[in-house]
């Protein structure tokens, strides 16, 4: 029976209970989670792939201890240290003091909410890979990642995140347990009782779907008594009506916070590749950044009364005021873009003459503007959705919902032990330390 998600009894931080405390969390619907990846340098991403390949060819073209002084060594990892082949990935084994092969080939990965950068996905090279993150990641996963408010209070993305953190943010929750989209991150029993309230099936995209349509704004749902990581609501519906309408708008949102990756459909006007802003509202490149060492944009801007980003001597135009103000965290989306590519000035935080990170483009890359624009034309249109996913979250807490109390009547919750723990992954040949295998 649908519940109205309000106990009597008191949240977490002892206050009066909220509208929201009795709904089930993202915690409780997708059961397993991993700690975001960690470098442990910061060389080995780049949001050029050019400059990742630059900055091996300057490792390997170094030995003993300028090696050394250019790979960073910490507790974690030095160039004697001894790891297996990530997952699914074709880069060596061999010890890093003795290799002289060719750069791994860079992947892209989600570095923070939308900035989509490269990473060497190479396990010598990075603290703490996460194997089992990289076990499933491929071209049907999709990854949530909880985000500090103000804000959305979720952002899915096809990428792996690369584990840029900042405080409030929560670990990685893919959607999928097994590699080629088997088995959904769900709890046992979820879609099962979804299609038969709704009387229609039940997909994992569809879970996913909804909770984009009712988290991934900054509208979204709080329970400030559950404060913490992961500690997202997600509101269900006991209403098919409204269970097609947050389905139907939650596509929508996954098909842009992904550029065009997943969620596609061409026939609801979800094509796959780069999304596009209606005809006459654009943006193009109205001016270039000229292509040389002194063209290097110092700063990025926005011109209100000319709806445009002013990147250096570049323009870009029209761009709506919605996508220069959003935000994640509290910071804007395309100034942290910027912040991320910029040329370094000098100081305490500049990188050090001679070290890897201050191996850079010599100037702006045109590939950069194309991904700006790209970017600008995402946030524009994922904005022109929060009205309707705010009214579906006003819609939502004034109509009946299957609460948690309702999940564990129906034994869906709480999830097994075992579901919030990595599947193992039978068959699986691995490379292990210096050309070993081991069979997963």
């Amino acid at each position: 029976m649908a519940d109205r998600a309000r106990p009597a009894k008191r949240g977490r931080s002892g206050g009066a209970p909220g509208p929201w405390d009795g709904d089930p969390l993202l915690s409780d619907l997708m059961p397993w989670s991993v700690p975001a990846l960690r470098t442990g340098r910061d060389w080995v991403r780049s949001p050029d792939p050019e400059t990742l390949r630059a900055r091996w060819r300057r490792l390997i073209g170094a030995a003993g201890e300028e090696r050394a002084a250019l790979f960073r060594p910490s507790r974690s990892r030095t160039l004697r240290s001894a790891v297996a082949q990530l997952p699914g990935r074709a880069a060596s084994t061999v010890r890093l003091a003795r290799e002289a092969g060719p750069c791994p080939e860079p992947e892209p990965v989600r570095h923070g909410a939308f900035d989509r950068q490269w990473l060497l996905p190479d396990h010598r090279l990075l603290d703490a890979a996460r194997p089992e993150l990289w076990r499933v990641a491929d071209g049907g996963q999709l990854f949530a990642v909880v985000q500090e408010r103000p804000g959305p209070a979720l952002v899915f993305g096809a990428e792996l995140p690369d584990g840029h953190r900042s405080p409030g943010r929560g670990p990685v929750r893919p959607l999928y347990r097994r590699p080629g989209a088997a088995e959904p991150n769900l709890a046992p029993g979820l879609t099962d009782l979804l299609a038969a309230r709704f009387g229609c099936a039940v997909a994992a995209g569809d879970v996913a779907a909804w909770t984009a349509a009712v988290a991934c704004h900054p509208a979204a749902p709080e329970a400030p008594g559950r404060a913490g990581a992961g500690a997202v609501v997600v509101p269900l519906p006991d209403d098919p009506g409204l269970w097609r309408r947050g389905t139907a708008l939650g596509r929508e949102v996954v098909w842009l916070s992904t550029f065009g990756e997943r969620c596609t459909d061409p026939a609801d006007g979800r094509p796959a590749g780069r999304p596009r802003m209606p005809g006459g509202r654009r943006p193009f490149v109205r001016r270039p950044v000229p292509d040389t060492p002194a063209g290097f944009p110092a700063a990025l801007a926005y011109d209100a009364e000319e709806e445009a980003l002013l990147l250096g001597d570049g323009r870009i135009a029209p761009v709506p005021a919605s996508a220069w103000e959003y935000r994640v965290g509290g910071e804007r989306v395309l100034e942290t873009w910027f912040a991320g590519r910029a040329a370094p000035r000098p100081g305490a935080d500049a990188p050090a003459h001679g070290s890897l990170e201050a191996v850079r483009p010599a100037s702006w890359p045109r590939t950069w503007t194309t991904e700006l624009t790209d970017l600008a034309t995402v946030l524009a249109l994922l904005a022109g959705l929060h009205g309707a996913q705010a009214e579906l979250v006003r819609d939502l807490a004034a109509a009946p919902r299957l609460g948690a109390a309702a999940l564990r009547a129906a034994g869906v919750l709480p999830a097994p032990d075992w579901a919030a723990r990595p599947a193992s992954v039978l068959a699986h040949l691995e490379e292990g330390p210096e050309g070993q295998f081991a069979l997963l």
